[in-house]
């Protein structure tokens, strides 16, 4: 980063260019109504000159990091525009993830779409770190060898489910795994097919909200929460996810609906966790710990009562959470993920009640409940995407060294 005061190098302000004109033609890619836009929207949009547009373009063309489509005729005069596009299978960012009941690692390309992804179920509860992370690298090495050869690895970013210190760890603790103050990074790269990448660690809510956002069905204010085993949270305000200081933020499954409630796997008593985890709620329902949350629907929808009942005392237990989620950030919408998503017919009326009682703005405003359009494993595409935006936010160490500077 340049220093205070001292002037912008031609290379700098090149660098910063190529971010803006990159990270326009990505963005509207991902929008809810993607339109590629021309050289010349470009330039209106970033307020650069149509000639160093062309310039820039050309750089990240060459550098395989977007493309162009045939040309569009417009009614205006002139020649057709040619749209940009971020370019397919020649840049990829690896999306791991390690929670309770699987492990896995999906890849996506600059354009969003999936190349491939392993994943294997297994029960990780109390589980080695080393052992596991040695099967999720295994992953890792099978996914990377089914990939083109030609494609570049950006890196991979790790989704975990719970206190990560920010991007490189360690792992602080994740109660559900057992895992305390773990070197993930160290043991994930101590094994061939990860010893070569950059590797990134995130809580996987946090990550499973950067891939709704990118869905764009929830606006850029909401709370997205993701129910499995253990249940996270994350904030997102203005569009960007509100990781906290130390990335520790949106512990919901941590906060506590009842001081004297059963013991937490985090040692404390009466979490969120104990109501509405998916062990919680196969326990209340009678059922295996195995069952899925599709199980747990059907055995409902059949009218067993227990699992009924499970699911309305959850979604009781929830609700009093969100609510003080609501009060305390003021945010438009609540998003069911991960299991809440199958469950959101039997979650969201006992949520939308305790959020209409509890959050003090809702006589003039209520919180909107809606189920999570990111996909199944969220957090993977969530991951994969943090670093891919790590190729927008430094394009020019993509750029061939031999084409020379543009301002």
């Amino acid at each position: 980063m340049r220093a205070p005061g001292t002037p912008a190098r031609q290379g700098t302000l090149r660098e910063h260019n190529l971010r803006l004109v990159l990270s326009h033609i990505l963005d509207a890619a991902a929008g809810v109504d993607p339109t590629a836009p021309s050289r010349a929207d470009v330039a209106t949009a970033t307020g650069l000159t149509r000639g160093s547009v062309s310039a820039l373009v050309d750089l990240l063309i060459s550098a395989r990091l977007i493309t162009e489509l045939p040309p569009v005729s417009s009614a205006r005069a002139g020649r057709p525009a040619v749209p940009l596009v971020p370019a397919r299978d020649t840049v990829a960012g690896l999306g791991a993830e390690v929670n309770v009941d699987y492990i896995g690692v999906r890849a996506l390309d600059l354009s969003g779409r999936l190349l491939g992804q392993c994943l294997t179920s297994g029960d990780f509860r109390g589980s080695d770190p080393a052992q596991v992370l040695g099967e999720l690298a295994a992953l890792v090495r099978e996914l990377r060898a089914e990939l083109p050869g030609e494609l570049r690895i950006a890196g991979l970013c790790l989704a975990l489910p719970g206190l990560v210190d920010r991007v490189t760890g360690p792992l602080r603790q994740a109660p559900n795994l057992g895992w305390r103050d773990v070197d993930v990074t160290g043991l994930l790269t101590a094994h061939p097919g990860a010893d070569d990448l950059a590797v990134r660690l995130a809580n996987e809510a946090n990550l499973a909200a950067r891939a709704e956002t990118r869905a764009g069905a929830a606006g850029d204010s909401f709370v997205y929460v993701s129910g499995e085993v253990g249940i996270g949270a994350a904030v997102v305000l203005g569009g960007e996810v509100f990781a906290g200081r130390h990335g520790w933020a949106g512990e919901i499954g941590h906060t506590v609906v009842e001081p004297e409630g059963p013991a937490c796997t985090c040692g404390a008593r009466g979490c969120l966790e104990q109501y509405a985890g998916k062990d919680a709620l196969l326990r209340a329902a009678g059922r295996p710990l195995t069952d899925s949350a599709e199980d747990l629907v059907a055995a409902a929808a059949d009218g067993d009562v227990a699992a009924a009942t499970a699911l309305r005392r959850g979604g009781d237990a929830l609700g009093v959470a969100l609510a003080n989620f609501v009060n305390l950030v003021d945010v438009e919408r609540v998003v069911l993920g991960g299991i809440y998503a199958p469950l959101a017919p039997w979650l969201t009326a006992p949520v939308i009640a305790q959020l209409r009682t509890r959050v003090l703005a809702a006589a003039w405003e209520d919180a909107r409940v809606q189920v999570a359009a990111g996909g199944a494993h969220a957090a993977m595409t969530g991951a994969a995407l943090a670093v891919l935006r790590t190729v927008v936010e430094d394009p020019a160490a993509w750029v061939p060294d031999a084409v020379g500077p543009v301002s």
